[in-house]
């Protein structure tokens, strides 16, 4: 079963205590940041329907309070492909990654200009199926559902590699010095596949192979270097998620999970629960603190996709609505209290915070 940001699938379940209490010391001591007022706005990618070339940028401007529905189309004078999958910016460049397409295309941050289009297509034009990207030290990181990894030099914006993984894989994730990939194996359901590819980014090589839930598909990474992969599973059977130890390599559990994949500022990890609810998981504590975020009243059609600006701790969640038509995205302070609402195009899934 092929998988397309299917958060509004997660069934309703109890949440199983996951991790047992302990210290835990940062690994990745805090380094400067820009301040929350040098932030200029963010960009939505919105999906699109699957199989429809409408994918499109939402950006929306701080300052101006100016919305632009399809900034890439206004500023390429082109769509933006058939099924756009995530979105990212590092440094000064921003890669969005539009599945059916077959296609990353590199843009200005600042302007949604396109610097250049990455193909990953087959000879005979069929796409490879980029999914999801993730970056180290120059380079980024690029899931194929052919089951490879692509290497992309992001200062020439040539790929220099393809490391082989397991079956379909999806999201991943720097820890350590490695990148964990998610193998979701959905094409070849219902064998799904259950496993977290671990590369050595010094060699670019596979060095394990772990084994997590059934049909992975979503990974972060907390500032203590612990791995959270998220598994839909095949029902009846509950999703899971798996906690992984990046110092050793070792899974340190495996449980039933009620929610969506994490969106981690400090120790607060936000996701989206089972019943529509945005919940926070302390990853220090491995214990829920917020058994929801939104205020009293406040309720989502189809909650979908969520993110956590690190800078001002407002958090964004994306409502789906009916999946066909225009979705919507709320802001919250931090202490819940609902900021504003936009107007996004069809399954606003992924969000990117832009500096001035």
């Amino acid at each position: 079963m092929k998988q397309f940001k299917l958060q509004h699938l997660f069934i309703g379940i109890a949440l199983a205590s996951i991790l047992a209490s302990c210290h835990k010391d940062k690994i990745n001591p805090g380094q400067d940041k820009p301040t929350a007022e040098e932030r200029a706005g963010l960009y939505v990618l919105d999906q699109g329907n699957l199989g429809k070339p409408n994918s499109a940028l939402t950006y929306y401007d701080y300052a101006t309070k100016k919305l632009v529905p399809d900034a890439f189309s206004t500023a390429n004078s082109k769509g933006l492909g058939n099924t756009a999958n995530d979105l990212k910016i590092y440094g000064s460049k921003m890669y969005i990654v539009v599945d059916v397409s077959g296609t990353v295309e590199v843009v200005n941050p600042k302007t949604a200009k396109s610097i250049k289009q990455v193909l990953f297509q087959t000879a005979d034009k069929k796409s490879r199926e980029p999914r999801s990207i993730a970056f180290y030290k120059g380079n980024a990181y690029i899931s194929l559902y052919d089951n490879n990894v692509a290497v992309l030099d992001t200062a020439t914006l040539t790929v220099s590699k393809y490391i082989p993984v397991g079956r379909n894989p999806e999201q991943l994730a720097v820890s350590n010095g490695k990148l964990y990939v998610a193998n979701g194996g959905g094409l070849s359901y219902p064998d799904v596949d259950k496993t977290v590819s671990v590369i050595d980014l010094t060699s670019a090589t596979v060095t394990k192979t772990l084994t997590v839930g059934v049909n992975p598909y979503a990974v972060s990474v907390d500032s203590y270097g612990d791995v959270f992969v998220h598994a839909y599973n095949i029902y009846p059977a509950k999703p899971t998620l798996t906690i992984i130890d990046s110092k050793t390599d070792q899974v340190k559990s495996t449980a039933d999970f009620d929610g969506g994949p994490f969106s981690i500022s400090g120790d607060n990890a936000y996701y989206i629960a089972s019943d529509g609810t945005i919940k926070i998981y302390n990853v220090k504590t491995a214990a829920i603190s917020a058994a929801n975020l939104a205020p009293a009243g406040t309720t989502f059609t189809n909650a979908y996709a969520i993110a956590v600006d690190p800078l001002t701790n407002e958090v964004f969640v994306t409502d789906a609505k009916d999946f066909n038509s225009n979705g919507l995205i709320y802001a919250f302070d931090k202490t819940g209290k609902n900021e504003y609402s936009l107007v996004t195009g069809i399954n606003p899934g992924s969000i990117a915070f832009v500096n001035k």
